[in-house]
């Protein structure tokens, strides 16, 4: 069983079978070929990249729909409010506050992010992590939920 509100654990992957986004946080080099759970369905070449083909397939895909890549800003803020860069909507903050002009509509990125808020649970979860990118994308009022989900959906599938 699963630490994690006593759902099915799968011996293979290490992820809650309850649970289709810990799959996506498995590691690359998983053998999904014996695997019990759900996640052997969900098996598909996008999971099994290195990582840095997965970061590609992700900018690369919304450059497609119309995204401008940014690059990472500083682990090292500006922002007076964190110590460390702890999310990829960071360096946008002052834009969403209404404190800076948008430079573009849309905007891909992968964000060198360092968390330690949560220390004491790394290395006993596999979702719990101090250093990490995260891969986001985002819409400066030019789209919303709607075409957000779609384009999840046709990249993850």
């Amino acid at each position: 069983m699963c630490m994690h509100l006593g759902h099915e654990f799968c011996f293979v992957c290490r992820n809650c079978t309850s649970n289709l986004t810990n799959v996506l946080l498995a590691a690359a080099d998983t053998d999904y070929s014996s695997c019990c759970c759900a996640c052997a369905a969900v098996a598909d070449p996008l999971l099994l990249q290195s990582g840095a083909e997965v970061r590609e397939a992700f900018l690369s895909f919304f450059e497609g729909v119309g995204h401008s890549r940014l690059p990472s800003s500083s682990l090292v803020p500006e922002d007076p409010t964190v110590l460390l860069t702890i999310a990829g909507m960071l360096q946008f903050k002052p834009v969403f506050l209404g404190q800076a002009q948008r430079k573009v509509p849309r905007a891909t990125t992968t964000q060198k992010c360092v968390r330690t808020n949560d220390i004491e649970n790394v290395g006993v979860t596999a979702r719990h992590h101090t250093f990490f990118e995260m891969l986001g994308n985002f819409s400066f009022g030019d789209y919303f939920k709607k075409e957000a989900i779609s384009w999840a959906w046709e990249l993850s599938t």
